[in-house]
């Protein structure tokens, strides 16, 4: 790739189509194009202006309709822009929608061979490729099938592995892998680390914040066709997701679940209360009730600053309510220095159903918590107030990495998160269920 300070350039990029209130409206319009330009307009993305640094994992989240496969579309040439212009630096392979530039009366190899072609690789070379594309798809006898007999989890293990083995200075992907299973989606993960090792420009569309935050150099955030916010992936993805609770509060709120009979339990008093947060990256809510508080200690409750493996931990987490809270929940998220959820969990997942709340009450809520074996690094827990129950609530507060601490290290080697609790055995006999269950009637 030549050096050109970029791969990507947008600067202003804009696409518009026009919107017609009925069908005859568009008839009309088609009929009567000089007449009536006045048709009313939707932009699905407007005024973009960004760089993408060559080796660079760009990654781009917004709910959908946001904006994001257009943007796409247009950095892979598909579609024209309405208004401003792109710029793209070396070679480029897209994997947008699926099945997207395959000919469904093609057989799989058939369709190998037209996409390489299309990106200016030598025929001799794509079938000296086409192993390496076969064993990585692993479609079997499906590759000499016509596409259109695929299902959808073969079409894009097929335009997967044929948009990495094409060599390409610049990678899109775009949702795809939600489509194929947990190990295929593994080894696609894989291979676009690998990629990154490499140099390769990835640009990357997801609704997963653990892949934003475990490949992204960089995040664009687009909400209605214009960019939020763009940079370092954590505060990105936190606010990213700050606002899809606070819309998804909105919801619950104006559909509210049906409660039981039971009323907000009188105003009551913790008998101790943690005094003082100690990092607040970011927090966000309705603060129906406020997080006052939030400590690391031992059963003692002396403070924490280092972990150790297999020890105790308690994470305090003290609330003070300002209005009624009638399903009160409280739960923590326990992240490593990647910004990556190692942990998460709350008080109805771990089966306590707190009473109801009334105004001005406090509470402290203690996490006991049995620490696996990481590895050696910082981490931190973040912790959160809602009202609701686990599939529909409204956040009250969340504080975005209240409490930092570090894992102590151990005399033998973390191979990559966590150590799992683990007995060996060699040449052993599992015990039979059926036979046992026999011998004792």
């Amino acid at each position: 790739m030549e050096t050109t300070g970029f791969s990507v350039r947008a600067s202003g990029l804009s696409k518009s189509y026009p919107a017609f209130s009925s069908p005859t409206e568009r008839l009309r319009q088609l009929l009567f194009r000089s007449r009536r330009p006045d048709a009313k307009t939707f932009w699905a993305l407007r005024d973009a202006t960004f760089d993408i640094q060559p080796g660079e994992t760009f990654c781009i989240v917004g709910q959908n309709g946001s904006g994001k496969s257009t943007l796409l579309q247009m950095i892979a040439g598909i579609l024209p822009p309405t208004g401003g212009n792109v710029e793209v630096n070396g070679k480029l392979a897209a994997l947008l929608e699926l099945g997207a530039g395959f000919n469904p009366e093609f057989t799989g190899r058939e369709n190998v061979l037209l996409n390489g072609s299309l990106l200016g690789i030598r025929r001799s070379e794509l079938l000296s490729r086409l192993p390496s594309i076969e064993a990585f798809a692993e479609i079997g006898a499906f590759l000499d099938q016509p596409v259109k007999t695929y299902s959808s989890g073969m079409l894009v293990r097929l335009a997967f592995a044929v948009a990495v083995h094409v060599d390409p200075q610049i990678l899109i992907v775009d949702e795809a892998l939600a489509v194929g299973d947990i190990y295929f989606r593994q080894r696609c993960m894989r291979k676009v680390h690998e990629l990154k090792r490499h140099g390769t420009t990835i640009i990357y569309v997801t609704h997963s914040a653990a892949d934003v935050r475990a490949i992204g150099d960089r995040c664009l955030w687009l909400d209605a066709g214009q960019i939020r916010e763009c940079g370092d992936p954590e505060p990105v993805v936190s606010h990213y997701l700050a606002e899809m609770l606070v819309r998804d509060s909105r919801y619950v709120h104006a559909h509210p679940p049906a409660l039981t009979a039971l009323g907000p339990s009188a105003n009551v008093e913790a008998p101790e209360l943690v005094d003082g947060i100690p990092n607040v990256d970011h927090r966000w809510g309705n603060q129906g009730a406020e997080i006052i508080g939030v400590a690391l200690t031992n059963s003692t409750g002396k403070p924490l600053a280092t972990l150790n493996p297999h020890a105790e931990a308690v994470l305090r987490v003290s609330i003070r309510t300002n209005k009624a809270i009638i399903q009160p929940i409280v739960g923590y998220v326990l992240r490593n220095h990647l910004g990556i959820d190692l942990a998460v969990s709350n008080t109805l997942r771990e089966g306590i159903r707190m009473t109801p709340l009334a105004d001005g009450t406090t509470v402290t809520v203690d996490f006991h918590l049995t620490m696996p074996e990481l590895y050696p690094a910082a981490f931190a827990f973040s912790a959160a107030i809602a009202d609701g129950t686990l599939e529909k609530y409204e956040m009250c507060d969340f504080v975005e990495n209240a409490v930092s601490v570090h894992m102590a290290g151990t005399d033998k080697p973390i191979y990559g998160y966590l150590h799992l609790p683990c007995r060996i055995g060699i040449n052993q006999r599992l015990s039979n269920p059926t036979s046992q269950e026999a011998l004792h009637g």
